[in-house]
């Protein structure tokens, strides 16, 4: 079974509410019938009801057991307004300010979420990733032990020789252009515990550098080094490691001749790039080279669970996202 068949499943087995905030846009109402059919998860669609129900019965499409919601209509919005209000005064919010911003879709949505009105969030078939961003910092800010907002890629390469029978996790490829240290640290442990919880195996985490073991010096390898230090004072339970060259990492034979000593021994499934370049150019590579399906990206790091979407996403793209999100909700409950 496909790994996106099998996160399907784990959806359908605790159904999760989520909300997508661009609720009249045809390739989001084409996801939500088909997901609504499969009984994968309860969406809300913000938005203008006639508007969008309209636009479904034109499309031939049934949308009849999603909820939408107005904002300008909903019983919910001037306790959102409060509520954005007190969290952003410090900053010179004003109330006549939270009316407005309130009445845009993408924070409303977001203010469902926070509020638990809502599971999850899915967004970005009209907006830009700072549109989706910008009012997760603001309302649903990072969780508990989290320093930074990241994002990964599920990687499923027909070539099953290396991660896990194929599937490998990549981060950062889509948000921070060059974390620090202690930041590289934080997106590893994050990206290890979502490759546990989306998959069940067991994390092998890499910290990539042009260097394995002390075999080149140079401040860009120290960052590497001193990340793995951090990340493995944090979370001794998780097998992390650093720094290591790609072939080190995921080639067994390589691993022996570059870094005999290695614990993960040439067997890494997560792949932590050590700057956004290197992590954009790598998803990228193996997706085109290897004929990969690049999942992703995939928020990590908030306090509830929100992800982007591409503006050239497809309807099993939104499909697929809604899925993860269902999934990420269901873990983080627990």
């Amino acid at each position: 079974m496909r790994l996106l068949d099998k996160i399907w499943e784990m959806a359908k087995s605790d159904v999760q509410r989520i909300v997508l905030p661009e609720g009249n846009e045809e390739r989001t109402i084409r996801a939500t019938e088909i997901i609504l059919k499969d009984k994968m998860a309860d969406i809300i669609l913000v938005g203008n009801e006639e508007e969008i129900r309209n636009k479904a019965k034109e499309m031939c499409v049934n949308i009849d057991d999603a909820k939408i919601v107005d904002p300008e209509k909903s019983e919910k919005y001037e306790e959102y307004v409060n509520l954005f209000f007190e969290l952003r005064k410090n900053k010179g919010m004003t109330l006549e300010k939270a009316r407005e911003i309130i009445k845009d879709q993408m924070y409303f949505g977001t203010m469902m979420l926070k509020c638990g009105d809502a599971d999850g969030l899915v967004s970005g078939a009209v907006h830009t990733t700072a549109d989706l961003l910008r009012p997760g910092m603001q309302i649903i800010k990072t969780s508990p032990g989290r320093k930074i907002v990241s994002s990964f890629f599920i990687m499923d390469v027909p070539n099953r020789e290396y991660g896990d029978n194929g599937i490998m996790f990549f981060a950062d490829s889509a948000v921070n252009p060059n974390p620090n240290a202690e930041e590289l640290a934080c997106i590893a442990i994050s990206t290890a515990d979502n490759a546990s919880s989306l998959t069940g195996a067991e994390p092998r985490v890499a910290l990539l550098s042009f260097s394995s073991m002390g075999s080149a010096k140079h401040e860009l390898v120290d960052k590497v080094v001193e990340a793995s230090r951090i990340a493995n004072e944090l979370r001794p339970d998780l097998l992390i490691e650093g720094e290591l060259q790609l072939d080190t990492a995921i080639v067994p034979n390589v691993c022996k001749s570059k870094a005999p000593n290695s614990k993960l021994q040439g067997r890494a499934n997560v792949l932590i790039f050590p700057d956004l370049q290197a992590g954009n150019i790598g998803y990228k590579l193996v997706q085109r080279l290897a004929n990969a399906e690049a999942i992703g990206p995939i928020c990590q790091g908030f306090a509830k669970p929100l992800n982007d979407l591409s503006r050239g996403c497809s309807v099993s793209d939104i499909t697929n996202m809604v899925a993860v999100t269902s999934v990420q909700a269901q873990k983080s409950k627990q």
